[in-house]
């Protein structure tokens, strides 16, 4: 139990709030790896499970195509960022397609082998430079690397070091905020936009933990990422931002004299809000969704139809 300080966070400001129910089709608590299908895919799976449907978890038969994929189907230049590893549960529902969550090298061939303009996270000691070079990219593991790169590059970064907190003690290492603005930059070059998937993987690491200090600076971090995309938004005129997440963990609650509580070291069922900047169609203020909705609704907020983003979803 601790009161925590006052902070002010750039999301709360988003007009459009609302909520999402998070579960999977196999629990009503959801891992990240279900949690995650359902934002990239807009159907429901196991738990445990990347990019994959509960009933043909090898996909043998077929796959759900991820929002990630539909953008690049229209030329759309595409990236995801993590604070975790780049295999992570997350990243990797956005990225690959997967029975397991850990099978960390499968899904790093499949990351390896996307058209992604660019895959950043902590490494996973199982992509090389090698591989990063045979399929296109240019392999990057410092701040310096990063700042390097040029538009019209691809990159695959495999950083050694936290890039969650706000203020590095390796000068360089990146954190999510210098990593968000750099990839923005590298991606708004498309004539057909982009779309860019950012995660604060720590804000539910330190959940589990219940290290409410290291929570909270995590939380900062991701709200820093969401100011560079924010401001890039109302300059832009024609950006989508969303921010949402997979699950809730630790059952965090306040008390009446303004404390936060956890009260589990795990994911709960609880709804998390969904924020939305750039248009007032995708959520109705207070408005409660379940979590397969988002990806659909976003698909349709950018102009895609049912036939290029079908979705069937069991409840």
């Amino acid at each position: 139990t601790k009161k925590e300080k006052n902070i002010s966070l750039t999301m709360d400001t988003f007009y459009c709030q609302g909520s999402s129910m998070t579960r999977s089709l196999s629990n009503a608590v959801t891992d990240s790896a279900a949690g995650g299908t359902a934002l990239s895919t807009g159907e429901r799976t196991s738990n445990g499970a990347i990019g994959v449907y509960m009933t043909d978890l090898l996909g043998v038969f077929s796959y759900p195509k991820n929002i990630t994929e539909l953008c690049m189907e229209r030329g759309m230049m595409t990236g995801v960022i993590t604070t975790d590893e780049t295999s992570g549960a997350t990243p990797a529902a956005f990225s690959a397609h997967s029975s397991d969550r850990g099978n960390t090298e499968d899904i790093t061939e499949d990351q390896l082998e996307s058209g992604f303009d660019l895959i950043w996270g902590t490494s996973n000691d199982v992509a090389t430079p090698e591989d990063a070079k045979a399929n296109g990219f240019t392999f990057i593991s410092t701040y310096d690397e990063m700042m390097a790169l040029s538009e019209g590059s691809r990159s695959f970064a495999q950083f050694t070091n936290n890039l969650w907190t706000l203020e590095q003690s390796d000068e360089n290492t990146p954190n999510l905020e210098q990593m968000t603005r750099k990839a923005i930059d590298l991606l708004d070059d498309s004539e057909e936009g982009f779309f860019l998937m950012v995660e604060g993987a720590h804000i539910d690491k330190h959940s589990h933990s219940n290290d409410s200090e290291n929570m909270t600076e995590a939380l900062e971090e991701f709200d820093r990422a969401v100011k560079i995309a924010l401001d890039y938004a109302k300059a832009d005129g024609e950006t989508l931002v969303v921010v949402t997440a997979d699950h809730e963990t630790g059952g965090i609650i306040q008390t009446l004299e303004g404390a936060y509580n956890f009260t589990q070291g795990s994911h709960s069922s609880d709804d998390v809000p969904v924020l939305v900047y750039g248009t007032n169609k995708l959520i109705k203020i207070d408005e409660k969704l379940n979590n397969y909705e988002i990806p659909i609704r976003i698909a349709y907020t950018l102009g895609f139809t049912e036939e290029e983003f079908p979705c069937e979803v069991a409840a």
